[in-house]
């Protein structure tokens, strides 16, 4: 049985002492179901969280990596680095990774193999920008962003592996994804695994959604039979919000 995420990526959020807020908020709230939850505070809180949070069951995951192992990569973060202070899971791929630092699939690939080598789970984004969902190009984009970086692994490797579909054309734009989008894109993913690698693989691979998930919909988008958590911006800022999304399943 795939397993149900909600992972709250915090992005270039909250400083030490609005992190530590934020944490202690966290740990009263009460979740109602067999969900996993994670959170991505930035770099400089990664430790305070992990610590704040050991005793509990959210886990602490990190918002990128660099593909070395070390070296004269002056502002890099590397996989020993995030391992020792507690976090084992890394989001790779952000749709803000890609456009605003060139993100390419062949670095991403990179950095996969690395956080692998390194027994590390991934969060692999991917996404389509609105230009393609008008041109009805959606599903060429994000087959090619999953393939060029992934299907070079083998099967096993998926072990480790949890995708999250960020359709980029709905986040901030004032375009609406419906569910509906959010399943058939889903299944198209799902569909593109099992092709490369079979059934199995694909039906016990998790797919999270990262389109823009609130309170307010978490429940509707959920539902979907393809949709498996979600990876989420804003509304992880606030802890009740986002056990409101994480008890949504």
């Amino acid at each position: 049985m795939r397993k149900q995420i909600v992972a709250g990526n915090w992005k270039m959020n909250n400083d030490l002492s609005q992190t530590e807020s934020l944490l202690a908020d966290l740990k009263k709230q009460t979740k109602t179901t067999e969900a996993e939850v994670m959170v991505a505070p930035t770099f400089t809180n990664l430790y305070q969280a992990f610590d704040a949070l050991r005793n509990t069951d959210i886990e602490v995951v990190a918002q990128n990596m660099h593909f070395a192992e070390n070296g004269a990569y002056t502002g890099e973060i590397n996989a020993d680095m995030l391992k020792s202070v507690g976090v084992n899971t890394v989001i790779l791929g952000h749709s803000e990774r890609r456009e605003y630092f060139n993100e390419t699939d062949e670095l991403l690939a990179k950095k996969v193999d690395t956080a692998l080598a390194n027994n590390m789970r991934i969060i692999f984004c991917f996404g389509e920008e609105l230009a393609d969902r008008k041109s009805g190009n959606e599903e060429n984009v994000v087959g090619s962003q999953i393939k060029n970086a992934l299907f070079h692994l083998e099967a096993s490797a998926f072990k480790n592996i949890v995708l999250a579909y960020e359709p980029v054309w709905a986040i901030g734009t004032g375009e609406t994804a419906s569910p509906e989008q959010a399943q058939d894109m889903h299944a198209f993913i799902r569909k593109t695994l099992a092709d490369k690698y079979g059934n199995e693989v694909a039906n016990t691979v998790s797919i999270l959604y990262g389109g823009s998930v609130k309170p307010a919909n978490a429940e509707e988008i959920f539902s979907k039979p393809d949709v498996d958590g979600g990876l989420i911006g804003g509304a992880s800022l606030k802890a009740e919000d986002f056990f409101a999304i994480v008890n949504a399943f």
